[in-house]
């Protein structure tokens, strides 16, 4: 059992005692080889880092890993270190792999990968120690923002190592913040971005994002949604009628008012003018029953809040009541067609209203445009051309007609004479021998 326990030491003192007389023989002249290979290792704190030491080809040399202070780690697959964290994973002739568990930033430094040759041959390992910073913490000027006004925000990451980085959104925009970097006595990094940017109604309800980049973490964001107040928008919505408004029919508008606060107060005026004594006005509703022109002219409502006044228009112009126009008789379609086509619409007493545009809405929005040419004039006008020259021919016919050409001759002029019709048949033919006298005329 002695001899056991005697044996057990000499081991242990050989574990310590060879690799120090070989490294105090070959550490003034270190050779790095590219037989033996090694790689940096980026750990977050508290995680687990792989340590690999690799020889392409070996020759039965003896491997070993040192820490940063030079101390054996493990040689071959013993441990003469007694630090629990370090653990064997893999030994061969050709590789040397050791674990080290909840890794701490005193870990950081540089590993040596050893190979003992003659030379002695050496890789570096370094071992970097991720600290991840705190949840970044979003900071804002104004809680409360006003349409127009500018803000300013600051977003802080700290403790971190390395330095985070930081980008700003708002919505789907990214913005441009400042940066400011400072380093602690414990070699941690706070990291601080300040962003300043205006705002608008659309903003409200708009998140403002802080993300945090660091090769530890991922996903590392803060949101902070903005809260914007506004002048109400205002808007009147025609409820009834859908198309023209004429005489007789009733009218009723509504007014739409949002805002940030919410609109105090919703008034209804009639611009250079009073509303109608039986209008009704209910809230942001307003009914007028039977319509006449009198009521024409402009509506107007406004909405009031802590930040300002908006309103919107309506024009209101009346036409005429609709006609029933009787159907023509078969005698007189031609002309009854004639004259109900040329008849001016309502829409040519368009011309006598006032042209000033309408600020918003206008109920003669449907009457639409005033065509340049009335093509029913037009054809009232050739209709009455056309049947003044069937008239003019039909006068001169009959005047033609009445007055034919009269022919006269001489041929049987001794027949006037004669006592009887014989005697005027025996005259007649005599006269033909004197047919070098005859003569005729025509009227």
């Amino acid at each position: 059992m002695a001899n056991a326990r005697s044996g057990s030491l000499a081991t242990i003192l050989f574990l310590f005692a060879f690799p120090a007389a070989l490294h105090k023989g070959a550490a003034q002249e270190p050779v790095v080889s590219q037989n033996l290979v090694t790689d940096d290792v980026a750990v977050v704190e508290g995680e687990t880092a792989i340590i690999s030491c690799r020889v392409k080809n070996n020759d039965d040399s003896v491997i070993q890993l040192l820490n940063p202070n030079r101390q054996t780690i493990y040689f071959r697959d013993m441990r003469p270190l007694k630090d629990a964290r370090f653990q064997l994973v893999n030994f061969s002739d050709n590789e040397l792999r050791v674990s080290l568990s909840n890794v701490s930033l005193s870990d950081e430094g540089r590993y040596v990968c050893q190979l003992y040759t003659d030379p002695p041959q050496e890789a570096y390992a370094d071992i970097t120690v991720l600290i991840p910073p705190g949840n970044p913490v979003i900071e804002a000027k104004d809680e409360v923002l006003s349409e127009g006004n500018e803000t300013e925000m600051t977003c802080t990451a700290m403790s971190s190592k390395p330095a985070a980085t930081i980008r700003w959104m708002k919505g789907d925009k990214e913005l441009k913040g400042k940066p400011k970097v400072e380093l602690s006595y414990d070699k941690m990094y706070t990291v601080t971005s300040r962003v300043t940017f205006a705002v608008s109604k659309e903003d409200d309800g708009v998140p403002v994002i802080c993300i945090v980049d660091h090769p530890a973490v991922k996903d590392f964001l803060a949101r902070k949604f903005l809260e914007v107040q506004y002048k109400p928008e205002v808007k009147i919505v025609v409820e009834f009628p859908q198309g023209l408004t004429r005489e007789g029919e009733n009218l009723e508008l509504t007014c739409q008012a949002k805002g940030k606060p919410k609109p105090q107060r919703v008034n209804w005026l009639k611009v250079d003018d009073d509303v109608p004594s039986h209008a009704v006005i209910t809230g942001g509703d307003l009914y007028i029953e039977n319509l006449n022109k009198s009521y024409n002219g402009t509506y107007r409502c406004v909405a009031s809040n802590p930040l300002g006044e908006s309103f919107d228009d309506y024009v209101l112009y009346v036409y005429d009541a609709p006609t029933t126009t009787p159907k023509p008789t078969t005698a007189t379609i031609t002309t009854t067609s004639t004259i109900t086509t040329s008849t001016p619409n309502p829409a040519a007493s368009q011309d006598t209203v006032p042209s000033a545009e309408p600020a918003a809405h206008d109920s003669r929005a449907g009457e639409g445009t005033p065509r340049t040419v009335d093509h029913a004039v037009i054809g009232g006008v050739v209709a009455v051309v056309v049947f003044a020259m069937l008239c003019l021919l039909i006068v001169l016919g009959r005047y033609f007609a009445r007055h034919k050409g009269t022919y006269f001759t001489h041929e049987a002029k001794g027949a006037d004479d004669a006592a009887d019709a014989d005697t005027a048949i025996i005259n007649a033919e005599g006269g033909h021998t004197n047919s070098d006298e005859k003569k005729e005329y025509y009227i």
